[in-house]
């Protein structure tokens, strides 16, 4: 299989540290997955391979086309511009109208309309106007766009960096078929499950380099949840060399104090020459002395042991994050939307009627631009519907959204702490970071130098620890910006979670793995 990119110990770093160093790998026609926890360097990686930015040592080399999906393009823009077609087109309609150069005949693909309209489709856009310009269209559609531009480029290599972001059911199928029906090259970097389950072999992106793996995301996942409990088992092993190697050592202590002790009684009967007994003295002092110095070798390789198995572990295992109970009893009234209507500016969304009693998990669910966000909003009272009546547990409902607006991104996390629970003392504040993996000067994190999971967990941080505990907790589309170990942490805290849930997620293997109990559609 020839290689469409290689990369040849390449390494990139920003002002203040390295992001990964010596990465050697190639891909050919291939769907390869990119993995890595936030701040890896999975962007700059891509970046770097499109030609985009400089590596910082090492060579890349490209043999064919690279395609990049498009996700911020100008929103004036048409559809046959965002296609990268307005052009062309212009030249055929130039010809078919009998003015066109020589030039115009000589590039006229008389295919090119066939084909936009088969890649349009294949991207769930049929019959969309190419007149139609991008401020028209939602996010996901957007997206869509991006995705039918690369079915009309049809580049040998593409690179996605997290292309499912925003993108409802239909949006995330159509990404699924592009990955799993692509002829020449992938590398996408998603913490989208389901779209890394379609992949050939994943790469998971490190500071000390990157690691392959074959198959999609179930074989990667038991691959690296069978590293993480053999590194468990090597810590253990360890730990105990360290135990063995000290009680040896205190063994031999003890045992020369009891020669040390005998050799003063023998000596003290005065029956044996001075000049013998002070060359058994040296003897045994020279040999207690080798065997102290052995001790303390055996001791201190022991504990370089564990040190270099616990860093495997650090490296291997996710922090872990505690919620607090809500104290919701099980039949309270938590919030009451009955025939609520919400304006927006050209339209009227709902009604919907939604009741939450006790600790009720619920998902809603609905295309990109149904309103889901703005049904959040009124139901966490931060929005006044323009009809019907709205009941909610005051004083009891969060929001945190995918962009966690709550926390003060100029501030550390222990001043958010502070300001959303005033009361709390020094200790208490910073027992509240410790209960969401922020531990000692961790907590005097700013904000705005956080990931996207660390943000996450601030966030959660700041919400759940106020004087009241929240009964209802709203998310909206809180896997966005997670890395794959971010995610699985927050999916694990909120199976945990005894309050009641209201969720917005395009992510399917997000809602099923925290376990929700019914499905709201707006």
């Amino acid at each position: 299989m020839s290689a469409f990119l290689t990369l040849d110990s390449v390494s990139a770093r920003t002002p203040d540290r390295s992001l990964f160093r010596d990465l050697t790998f190639a891909i050919g026609a291939e769907r390869v997955g990119l993995v890595g926890r936030n701040g890896s360097g999975k962007s700059t990686l891509l970046r770097i391979i499109a030609g985009l930015a400089e590596a910082s040592s090492g060579v890349v080399r490209r043999i064919g086309t690279i395609g990049v999906l498009q996700q911020d393009m100008p929103q004036a823009w048409t559809l046959a511009e965002a296609l990268g077609v307005a052009g062309s087109l212009e030249a055929i309609g130039r010809v078919l109208a009998g003015h066109g150069t020589a030039d115009d005949l000589n590039a006229a693909d008389w295919t090119l309309e066939t084909r936009i309209g088969a890649a349009l489709a294949q991207a769930g856009l049929p019959d969309l106007p190419l007149n139609r310009r991008l401020e028209t269209l939602s996010g996901g559609e957007r997206t869509r766009v991006g995705i039918a531009r690369l079915i009309v480029e049809a580049p040998d290599l593409l690179l996605l960096d997290e292309p499912t972001n925003n993108l409802d059911a239909g949006g995330r199928a159509a990404m699924r078929a592009l990955v799993r029906n692509w002829r020449g090259g992938i590398l996408v970097a998603s913490h989208d499950r389901d779209l890394l389950e379609d992949v050939d072999r994943i790469l998971e992106l490190t500071t000390k380099g990157v690691r392959s793996f074959g198959g999609g995301w179930s074989a990667y996942a038991a691959a690296r949840d069978a590293d993480r409990r053999r590194a468990g088992a090597e810590l253990e092993r360890a730990e105990a060399g360290v135990r063995a190697a000290r009680q040896a050592a205190q063994a031999q202590r003890e045992a020369k104090e009891r020669r040390d002790r005998a050799g003063r009684a023998f000596a003290a009967k005065g029956s044996e020459p001075k000049i013998l007994l002070d060359a058994q003295a040296e003897r045994a002092q020279n040999s207690g002395g080798r065997t102290q110095a052995l001790s303390d070798r055996r001791v201190s390789a022991a504990l370089a042991e564990a040190d270099e198995a616990r860093s495997r572990v650090e490296v291997l295992t996710p922090v872990t994050i505690r919620l607090p109970p809500s104290g919701l009893p099980s039949g309270a009234m938590v919030l009451a939307m009955d025939g609520v209507l919400a304006a927006t500016d050209d339209r009227c969304l709902g009604p919907w009627t939604l009741h939450i009693h006790g600790p009720e998990r619920i998902a809603l669910k609905g295309a990109n631009g149904a309103g889901k966000t703005t049904l959040l909003r009124i139901a966490a009272g931060l929005l006044a519907p323009v009809a019907g009546s709205v009941r909610r547990a005051e004083g009891r409902i969060v929001l945190l959204d995918q962009h966690v607006a709550l926390l003060d991104p100029d501030q550390s996390i222990l001043d958010n702490i502070r300001g959303v629970n005033p009361k709390a003392t020094d200790a208490e504040a910073h027992a509240i970071c410790a209960r969401f993996a922020f531990r000692s000067q961790d907590a005097n994190r700013v904000i705005g130098t956080l990931s996207g999971g660390e943000r996450l967990r601030a966030g959660l941080a700041a919400t759940l620890s106020r004087p009241t505990p929240p009964w209802l907790v709203i998310l909206d589309e809180p896997t966005n910006h997670l890395d794959i170990e971010s995610l699985e942490v927050l999916e694990q805290a909120l199976r945990g979670f005894d309050g009641a849930l209201l969720v917005v997620s395009h992510d399917p293997s997000f809602l099923a793995r925290i376990r929700l109990d019914r499905a709201f559609q707006v």
